[in-house]
């Protein structure tokens, strides 16, 4: 073995070999779904397929070798080994891509999610494929280029890998363009590239991000519903958590995951709902800002106030309850409240995460302590997979048997559904709960009350092999696009804004999405302000006052 380690070997042997086991090892998911994309396995397909492997082992050996260079070959190489070998377990265990949503998410996740992905298939598959390269290239005595002629070498190598990944690409263009143009998801699962642009957009966003935020709505005020009103307001905004609006029971699914929310008087639930995003890092800011979703940057959101921030500068009192992950920064302005950890003997908390019923503790308290009018906005834990059975309580394990742990690989699909349902089927409890709670203080503490409650984006469960969420819009599934959003007032909040139910009603299909939140937040409470674009209000065609005519 040192007799091995002791032979010096050519730098652009080493590169090569690097570039073949990132082409294949760290690739079957790539070639799987390029096999699909390519009309599949068969001997008239091989010389498209070897063609397109011979051009990814071209083209990455083309790129290693302009780094192969003494003091920045070995750490670029091993860094390149290890991520390789962590990306490619996610995409190949979960059938996501990487792009720069899925790295914000990574970023921005807390500790607690992401232990839950780590698993000893994740430990075998970075040792093998990782680890052991790395202690190769680590220990390998490489042979670097020297003088004008070296470089010269090196350059011809670079560029004489380049030059034939070329010529092939144009033999095969004919063939290749069709499958890269009808699957463009392609690009997001060839390791290590994916990874690298996901990573650089990313940290291009972050340090984009402006140093001063942009006012927004400083002209906001109380419209004439408020004028003369003694009875406060409590607003609850709930802000769920990966929950598709698929696997709701409202929505006309087959299981009854919604028992409790089907039984609510006045409850309107809009059906045809779009998510901004299909993660969270990307949907919570989006919702919260006035963009919308063709307009939303990180950047742009970041860089300005958003709804949370209008609502304060008309005189409402805001909290953000958080148990989730945080509020990507849309409550940096306001009252913030971290419940997701947990407290000694609290039986709403289990190991070192909490129930989303937790979210509710001190509701007539939070009334009677406050100055004024409130908008408290609850942001769930609610689906958030892979361990989606870790979400809720034991008694609402309904649906079985269930996917225990996260595990995908030692369930069945049928099992993580249930599982999924089952979360559901908590979040319902937690709803129906929460207007009960509101329905209350409306009739004993003279409070007019309301809730809104929209998910931050789906998730997919086993269709197509897609499993979580994070995929790239355009070729998101509408499992991960398509959200839940329903409305309840007290008779009181309606009544004081005005807001007809049965015009309500009758939009319940309508198409809407995420762009409609901070525009109808603003409406339903006759904010008024300049950035409140009356088209984008559901509710502006709904009221029935001369204060909003």
């Amino acid at each position: 073995m040192n007799k091995f380690f002791a032979r010096r070997i050519d730098a652009s042997i080493v590169v090569a070999l690097v570039a073949l086991l990132l082409a294949a090892a760290a690739n079957a998911r790539f070639w799987s779904a390029f096999i699909g994309a390519a009309g599949g396995l068969s001997y008239a397909s091989l010389p498209l397929l070897a063609g397109t492997f011979l051009i990814v082992v071209l083209f990455f050996n083309a790129c290693l070798t302009a780094a192969s260079f003494r003091y920045v070959a070995k750490p670029v190489l091993i860094a390149l080994l290890l991520g390789a070998a962590v990306a490619s377990h996610f995409i190949a265990a979960y059938g996501i891509v990487i792009d720069k949503a899925m790295i914000q998410n990574v970023f921005e996740t807390d500790t607690r999610e992401a232990f839950e992905l780590l698993d000893w298939r994740l430990a075998l598959r970075v040792a093998v494929l990782g680890v052991l390269p790395s202690l190769w290239v680590a220990r390998a005595r490489i042979r670097f280029a020297h003088g004008v002629r070296g470089l010269l070498r090196q350059a011809g190598i670079a560029g004489g890998s380049l030059a034939l990944a070329a010529l092939l690409l144009m033999c095969l263009f004919k063939n290749l363009a069709p499958a890269l143009h009808e699957h463009r998801e392609l690009r997001f699962l060839l390791v290590p590239t994916n990874v690298i642009q996901a990573v650089h957009g990313y940290l291009h966003g972050r340090w984009a991000r402006p140093v001063v935020v942009a006012p927004l709505g400083r002209d906001a005020v109380k419209g004439a519903a408020w004028a003369g009103q003694t009875r406060k307001t409590l607003t609850v905004i709930v802000v769920g958590e990966t929950a598709r609006a698929a696997s709701f029971s409202l929505n006309g699914y087959p299981r009854q995951t919604n028992p409790r929310l089907s039984r609510v008087d006045g409850l309107v639930n809009f059906s045809n709902v779009s998510a901004c995003g299909t993660a969270t890092a990307v949907s919570v800011p989006c919702v919260f800002s006035n963009l919308g979703r063709d307009g939303y940057s990180h950047s742009r959101a970041a860089g300005q106030e958003g709804l949370l921030d209008v609502l304060a500068h008309a005189g409402l009192k805001v909290l953000w309850r958080d148990n989730n992950s945080g509020c990507k920064g849309v409550c940096d302005r306001v009252a913030y409240q971290d419940l997701s950890r947990p407290t000694p003997n609290d039986s709403r908390c289990r190991g070192d995460e909490c129930y989303d019923e937790r979210l509710l503790d001190g509701l007539p308290e939070l009334v009677r302590a406050g100055a004024g009018d409130t908008v408290l906005v609850l942001h769930q834990k609610g689906s958030h997979g892979p361990a989606y059975a870790s979400r809720y309580p034991q008694g609402f394990g309904r649906f079985g048997p269930v996917c225990d742990g996260g595990r995908f690989e030692k369930c069945s699909r049928a099992s993580i559904q249930a599982a999924y349902d089952n979360t559901i089927l908590y979040t319902d409890h937690v709803l129906g709960s929460a207007i009960e709670r509101l329905r209350t203080l409306a009739r004993e503490q003279d409070v007019d009350t309301a809730l809104l409650y929209f998910s931050d984006h789906g998730e997919s469960l086993g269709e197509n092999n897609v499993y979580l969420h994070g995929a790239p819009y355009m070729l998101a599934p509408s499992e991960q696009t398509r959200v839940p959003m329903m409305l309840w007032m007290s008779d009181g909040f309606s009544a004081r804004f005005g807001i007809d139910r049965t015009c309500l009603n009758a939009r319940r299909g309508q198409a809407l999405s995420h762009d409609n939140v901070f525009h109808s937040v603003l409406g339903m409470l006759d904010i008024r302000t300049a950035v409140l674009n009356p088209r984008l209000d559901l509710f502006h065609a709904c009221i029935r006052t001369p204060a909003h005519a």
